[in-house]
């Protein structure tokens, strides 16, 4: 099934609904929620999928697990999707927070299969078989770290939203617990305490999570210096670190952009 609203088919008799989507560039899908588990899958372009206690950034090639009920948004870069819609109560191991993990050659090519079935597809024949094979794939796929904490309480969580929009190198803990009326200390514990990390160690996720849309237009030492790194050998190793690939996988070669000095702004 291709460009077909979930809502249109949700009550098919069919465990798994897969559907393709096209997606214009920059298109934003406001807060909504599905009955059924997502599988979403970008295969072009980066997405952002933002819910109340967190933001995943989902580079090429990569998905994103989204439990029943769950209300989102997403943002799409370049994105042509293909989704799996699922019954609950067929995958009891779905996660309980939404999740990126990478998509292997097999899995894609049955994605990729699977939104061409009708609405109807066949249960017994070949189509029937693809659908349970590709449960069977996303259930052994491993967690990859592209996404941070949001902090329940509004006041922190919108000190980390504008971050997001908008990382700086430049903010420091003594700058944020300065808007947040506590001493640095009283500030610190208690990010802490709703995210699990210092807002440093946040901030510095933050900074590497905002490259990935980046690097889809700008060079590796484009983006380095947009966000305020000293050289593109430090952002590497800090990138590769974080998250076990290079930014290189991720940047397109060549790139005329607006020098890497200033500030920058992220329109996702």
């Amino acid at each position: 099934m291709r460009n077909i609203p979930s809502d249109d088919v949700d009550h098919l008799d069919r465990v798994v609904l897969p559907i393709g989507t096209d997606y214009a560039a920059g298109q934003v899908l406001d807060w909504h929620e599905h009955q059924r588990a997502q599988f979403l899958y970008g295969a072009t372009g980066v997405m952002v999928v933002e819910t109340a206690d967190g933001t995943w950034t989902v580079p090429p090639e990569r998905a994103v697990l989204i439990p029943a009920a769950t209300p989102h948004r997403v943002r799409m870069l370049g994105v042509s999707t293909r989704s799996l819609y699922v019954e609950p109560g067929a995958v009891p191991w779905w996660p309980a927070r939404c999740t990126v993990v990478d998509v292997p050659p097999l899995l894609r090519e049955l994605l990729l299969a699977a939104v061409e079935f009708p609405s109807d597809y066949d249960l017994s024949g070949r189509e029937g078989a693809v659908a349970t094979l590709l449960l069977h794939e996303i259930a052994a796929r491993s967690p990859l770290p592209f996404h941070v904490a949001v902090p329940a309480s509004a006041g922190l969580a919108t000190l980390c939203r504008e971050y997001l929009a908008a990382p700086d190198a430049a903010v420091t803990n003594a700058d944020w617990a300065a808007r947040s009326a506590l001493s640095e200390r009283a500030f610190t514990r208690r990010f802490r305490a709703e995210t699990g990390e210092s807002p440093a160690v946040w901030r510095s996720r933050a900074r590497l999570l905002a490259a990935v849309p980046l690097l889809r237009t700008a060079t590796v030492t484009e983006v380095s210096g947009r966000l305020g790194y000293a050289s593109p050998a430090a952002f590497t190793a800090a990138f590769t670190r974080a998250f076990g690939t290079p930014p290189s996988r991720f940047a397109r070669t060549t790139a005329a952009r607006p020098s890497p000095a200033q500030r920058v702004t992220v329109h996702f």
